[in-house]
């Protein structure tokens, strides 16, 4: 998605990659292997104007050691705080962004103490690696402690309380060279199994007043770290207040909608950031959401074509908990709205879509427009 916007502003790519089939093929040169690989990131580097990533999980010395031979946004050090759910969360606090209770464990016997300093239920989440509902656990009592240590593999661990919130929300924002910011409306995020499957922006019950505190604090983050490219900040919203989750150095899922949602997309204007030009406002063409595809696409794949609405697939093999592609759903009104998201939700036949809806349809004296 990042090659096909940029193709728009006459960028040529090359990935480095280690898979032997990538998503991107045909889109760019693709050197295939590991990150750390010597020989490769020599070749990957060379003639290269700028190089940034769409994935945590690279090599941060790979990226270091490119740093000092090409420019590359966002900077190393986020991929470091971000890399490292410890780090990540000490960061927050060090730059008044509120975050959740939470403690670092090393041993079975932190993991013990941590219940008296966060309380429980607890979720017990791997300092590194884990995403899309991996390398966490919900802890109720003390008698699943032993468990989720050993679960987890006995690696470095991060224990925090877990929040009653009222909904989940990511802010999207870009930041670029010479400094200008420019913010996406915040978007309510709905997970299943610690995967995102749908999001909606914008979301009339997300007040002005918690959308303009979710930019204070992203500003402040992006200012920070001097960052280049967009970020996105997950929060947990409760009541007018926001806790932060974690922060993504990326491009980032729940901002997929703005390819049809938003004048200039999240990859458009990530790459116009890390290019050093100037970035595009991101106007919102209405009422937007966006459905992941979870495991297969077979059912996105046959339903009709309707106004509005737009499928993406990311050239992926089928797998169980995969996010294959997604679509994109865009409307003039939040009934309208409503009403494309119930046809799609019944065409892919998905229960779990459909309890999310049900708790999203329109409440009396709620906005209509």
């Amino acid at each position: 998605m990042l090659s096909q916007a940029g193709q728009a502003l006459g960028m040529t790519f090359r990935f480095l990659d280690p898979a032997t089939e990538i998503s991107a093929e045909g889109l760019g040169e693709h050197i295939q292997a590991d990150y750390d690989d010597s020989d490769a990131r020599r070749r990957f580097v060379d003639g290269l104007d700028v190089i940034t990533w769409e994935f945590e999980n690279v090599s941060l010395d790979s990226v270091r050691w490119m740093a000092g031979r090409c420019p590359v946004h966002p900077p190393a050090d986020s991929l470091r705080i971000a890399g490292d759910r410890l780090h990540e969360k000490t960061f927050f606090v060090d730059h008044d962004v509120p975050v959740p209770p939470f403690r670092a464990v090393n041993t079975l016997a932190d993991l013990e103490a941590a219940v008296e300093e966060v309380g429980l239920p607890m979720v017990v989440k791997t300092r590194r690696f884990g995403y899309d509902g991996k390398g966490q656990v919900v802890v109720r009592g003390r008698e699943d402690l032993a468990k989720a240590w050993e679960g987890l593999g006995g690696v470095p661990l991060l224990a925090e309380s877990l929040v009653p919130f009222d909904r989940e929300i990511s802010i999207v924002a870009a930041r670029s060279r010479n400094g200008e910011c420019i913010f996406y409306p915040p978007v309510e995020n709905h997970h299943r199994g610690g995967i995102l499957r749908l999001s909606v922006a914008p979301r009339g019950e997300i007040s002005e007043a918690v959308a303009e505190l979710a930019r204070k604090h992203a500003r402040r983050i992006l200012e920070a770290m001097d960052y280049v490219g967009v970020l996105a900040i997950e929060f947990f919203q409760v009541d007018e207040t926001l806790q932060a989750n974690e922060m993504a150095p990326r491009v980032h899922n729940s901002g997929h909608w703005t390819i049809d949602g938003c004048d200039a997309s999240q990859f458009e204007n990530h790459l116009r950031a890390v290019a050093g030009m100037e970035l595009r406002p991101p106007d919102v063409r209405g009422h937007c959401a966006m459905v992941n595809l979870i495991g297969d696409t077979e059912k996105a794949e046959a339903l009709p074509p309707r106004e509005g609405r737009f499928l993406h697939l990311y050239n992926k093999a089928p797998r169980p908990g995969r996010k294959v592609g997604h679509i994109n759903l865009v409307a003039a009104t939040a009934r309208e709205l409503e009403q494309l998201l119930d046809d799609t939700s019944r065409g892919l036949d998905s229960s779990s879509l459909n309890g999310i809806i049900s708790r999203l349809k329109i409440r009396p004296g709620s906005s209509q427009s």
